[in-house]
């Protein structure tokens, strides 16, 4: 820029608050004023500055005190003049842009952390994935004829079209997507089936769309954006349809791609999440429902930045399910491995998969609400100071199934375990948890799939049914293949209840459990404790699940106790007060 513009600026920091130029007040002191010329330059505190063409100018203390934001192109630069690198990963989930609104505000907050060069992750606006799913399942039985009929590809064409028109982006933007779809779905309707591979190429239009319309409008709001979609700059996967894992190709191939663009034209990415490529077929995979998350750890990995930001519509991880019980408060800080218990076992906040990236390239990862920038929300790396920790979260997975297995052998028959996990493999079933003796073992399964535990939400009643009785045939098939080598009680209706917490303390957590519980009549049937030393289940009926969260939260983190724990010796005073209570 010219170097006769000059400016002087001077701001109160706000304390973090962020506030319209219109909204301060002038002083005619320079120790609280704002004043203002032409521009080149800002300096504050930092190392980097903001360049804006034409007349726009983003004004920001350290601490994010004011901020001005007009339609003009930034472009970020270091003091010495070179292009600074993408320094974090913001991911919004479905809710966070579910509307047009949404998109706003998503986009205000991006903008006031000017001293960061983020890479944008999105997922699918609000339910798109949900309803192109049942999309396609109408599709498969309502003829070609009818598809353009079908209520939920009508819902996402409304959706998506009312918000590039509220946005002011131009309807070009999407619409040959959403034309593409309209066609899928009709091929999907007159080959009447609907396969893994096609399931995720249809859920993919979600991705693509979302990140589409919030790039063009970062775009007409002056913030320069490039949209990606993730299997076109190196996210390779294997060909699992529908759950497909990110293979180690993936990173080099990402960091050349963003990397290289970045220096060429340092223009924000917005990148699709949930998506990849079949290394072997080349076509679109999905990495299971949640995969967004997956998809910026490994972004975060790929191009070794400060920190992965994963952005909600909760105040970060919580100590329950707020569903159950309305006090969970927000957990400020958990390891990598607290946070995969956590989300394994049913904590909605974050995918199963998604910390191993980061696990394994230590770089931390922040859970912060989107409706709520101010709350501090939960940091999560790779080690913490447990010495004082006990009880970090309850996590409750409820209509869980739990198998009775007893060898018909005599005692110390070897290769019974053997047998019994390779027919769980053999059916492709997954075990959650496990108790074992010389002769007999104890453990839970959900023989729901991903997908359909989704579509359960909002099948129809037919559809629903179908499910159901697919489900029922299953367990009746892993019961028959078990009767074969051994004598099988099948429990349904069951939960586990998983205490993420300081395992290394598990005779206080347990004491104390079981006290609580025992004064409220529940019965345990199993417990087990992992090899993780971060989680303790406990297995009960579905009928007393949530009652037991509630107990529990309000007997662990809610009455004092963690508190008292602090002050006390562990291995004399604990045992005591466990014993007073």
């Amino acid at each position: 820029m010219a170097a006769s513009c000059q400016f002087a600026v001077q701001a109160r920091c706000c304390a973090g608050s962020r506030r319209s130029l219109d909204s301060l007040p002038l002083f005619s002191s320079s120790r609280d004023c704002v004043g203002f010329k032409s521009c080149s330059k800002l300096i504050c505190g930092r190392r980097e500055v903001l360049l804006k063409k034409k007349v726009g100018l983003k004004v920001c203390c350290q601490q994010g005190g004011v901020a001005v934001i007009e339609k003009n192109e930034v472009t970020r630069q270091t003091v010495d003049g070179s292009i600074a690198q993408l320094s974090i990963v913001m991911k919004f989930g479905g809710s966070s842009v579910a509307s047009a609104e949404r998109m706003k505000k998503v986009a205000e907050l991006i903008l006031s952390f000017p001293e960061e060069r983020p890479v944008i992750v999105l997922s699918a606006m609000g339910k798109t994935t949900s309803k192109l799913l049942l999309a396609g399942e109408k599709a498969v039985i309502c003829g070609v004829s009818h598809v353009s009929e079908i209520d939920e590809l009508s819902f996402i064409k409304e959706l998506h079209l009312r918000t590039v028109d509220e946005l002011g982006v131009d309807r070009s933007t999407i619409s040959e997507l959403l034309n593409e779809l309209e066609q899928l779905l009709k091929g999907i309707a007159m080959m009447k089936e609907l396969t893994p591979r096609t399931r995720d190429y249809l859920v993919s239009f979600g991705e693509c769309m979302s990140t589409r319309i919030f790039a063009a409008y970062l775009n007409k709001i002056g913030a320069n954006a490039q949209q990606y979609d993730a299997f076109d700059i190196g996210f390779i996967t294997t060909d699992d349809f529908t759950n497909a894992d990110i293979l180690e190709a993936t990173y080099p191939a990402v960091a050349k791609r963003l990397h290289g663009d970045w220096t060429n034209d340092p223009a924000i990415p917005v990148v699709t999440g949930f998506l990849g490529k079949g290394w072997k077929s080349g076509a679109v995979t999905t990495l299971g429902r949640g995969g967004s998350d997956l998809t910026a750890t490994a972004i975060g990995k790929a191009l070794g930045l400060r920190e992965i930001q994963v952005w909600k519509d909760v105040d970060g991880v919580l100590t329950c399910d707020p569903n159950i019980y309305p006090k969970a408060e927000p957990v400020p800080h958990l390891t990598f491995e607290e946070a995969a218990e956590l989300a394994y076992f049913g904590a909605q906040v974050l995918h199963p998969q998604s910390m191993r990236p980061a696990r394994e390239s230590d770089v931390p990862v922040r859970v912060k609400n989107s409706y709520n920038p101010r709350a501090p929300g939960t940091l999560i790396t790779k080690t913490r100071d447990m010495s004082k920790a006990l009880l970090t979260s309850i996590v409750l997975k409820p209509n869980i199934t739990m198998l009775d297995i007893a060898s018909t052998r005599m005692l110390g028959q070897y290769g019974f375990l053997a047998k019994v996990f390779s027919i769980f493999e053999d059916l492709g079933i997954s075990v959650d948890s496990v108790a074992t003796s010389e002769v007999s073992i104890s453990l839970t399964l959900d023989p729901s799939k991903i997908w359909s535990r989704d579509l359960i939400q909002q099948a129809s009643i037919q559809t629903f049914a179908c499910l159901i009785l697919a489900n029922k045939q299953e367990l009746d098939h892993v019961v028959e293949e078990l009767e074969k080598i051994a004598v099988v009680h099948l429990l349904q209706h069951r939960s586990i209840i998983s205490l993420i917490g300081n395992v290394q303390r598990s005779s206080l957590i347990l004491e104390k459990a079981f006290n609580v519980l025992r004064e409220n009549g529940v019965n345990v049937q199993m417990i087990s404790q992992g090899a993780s030393k971060v989680n303790i289940s406990l297995v009960v009926n579905d009928s007393e699940a949530k009652q037991c969260v509630r107990v529990l939260h309000e007997a662990f983190i809610e009455n004092g106790f963690l508190t008292e724990l602090e002050t006390a010796d562990p291995l004399q005073t604990v045992p005591t007060m466990l014993r007073n209570n």
